[in-house]
């Protein structure tokens, strides 16, 4: 395991919300546009605390994918003042909690923060301890010719090159394939 447990839940819920961003999606699309689909988000990954369900909440959880996307732009140590200004931002104030069947883990926001401000400090807890693992090099832009998704590496042995959100992996494999069979003489 490369990262602890929470940690990496909210890695992966940090890359299914940027995720969502027009830019990182094959379609050109984004993919968080009502309430309810953000509900399915917070409820998948299970983000406690109060909420809204309402559109305010929707567009202040969008306005914050930008600047955590800003995350896969840069290296490990320009990552560091974009988490310190996030923390700052976000008035982390962390804690030890045990809730849900989850044992001790850290919550660095109070329940009654908003949603997006609870995600914002989330996310970057866990850049914290991406960075200071020193395994920045996991996180990464998707290889595939044609897509801009993002995503942390989390296999063993840190070679996987391609984002899970478009089928891109098998995609860029068949046509590997195809172009090997093309080059083969007849």
């Amino acid at each position: 395991m490369v990262f602890i447990r929470d940690t990496e839940l909210v890695l992966r819920a940090t890359v299914e919300l940027v995720n969502t961003l027009p830019h990182t999606d094959t379609t050109g699309e984004d993919t968080l546009v009502s309430p309810e689909q953000l509900e399915d988000f917070a409820t998948r990954h299970g983000y406690t605390g109060s909420r809204t369900h309402d559109d305010r909440e929707l567009a202040a959880v969008r306005g914050i994918r930008n600047r955590i996307y800003e995350l896969w732009t840069v290296d490990r140590d320009g990552g560091v003042p974009l988490v310190n200004a996030m923390l700052r931002d976000g008035r982390a104030l962390p804690q030890l909690v045990r809730h849900d069947g989850f044992d001790w883990h850290i919550h660095a926001s109070d329940p009654s923060d908003a949603l997006a401000q609870r995600i914002l400090v989330e996310a970057a807890m866990a850049f914290v301890d991406v960075i200071r693992a020193d395994e920045y090099a996991r996180v990464r832009v998707c290889d595939a010719d044609d897509c801009r998704g993002v995503y942390v590496d989390f296999s063993k042995n840190g070679s996987k090159r391609y984002c899970d959100s478009g089928n891109c992996g098998n995609r860029m494999n068949v046509n590997a394939y195809r172009r090997r069979k093309a080059d083969q003489p007849a």
